[in-house]
């Protein structure tokens, strides 16, 4: 006796089946023979990964940017010299334009 729930057969049902249940289970059909050759043709050949040229660049680039040290320590010590000396000058203007320049290139 079989019974049909909202149009769902028994042919339709999502069964799993155990390792022990698929080794004594009936064969194969050749669909999924094959697919199961593909895959494991797949597995034996390896992942290929291919990177674009953009992404080859960037990677070109931060190679580049690594051989710089992260900070200039000479500048540093002219900041920190001239702070301690009262010499340090900031303009007003330029500290602005740069503000305004950031301001646009986080916002639009």
């Amino acid at each position: 006796m079989s019974v049909d729930l909202n149009g769902i057969g028994p042919g339709q049902v999502n069964t799993t089946r155990t390792t022990a249940d698929k080794a004594t289970g009936s064969q194969s059909t050749p669909s999924t023979a094959g697919e199961q050759a593909k895959a494991q043709s797949t597995a034996a050949r390896g992942d290929n990964v291919s990177l674009s040229n953009q992404a080859k660049n960037l990677k070109q680039l931060e190679q580049k940017l690594g051989d710089y040290p992260e900070m200039d320590d000479d500048r540093i010590a002219q900041i920190r010299a001239a702070l301690e000396d009262g010499t340090y000058k900031i303009d007003a203007e330029k500290l602005a334009q740069k503000m305004l320049e950031m301001d646009k290139s986080i916002f639009g």
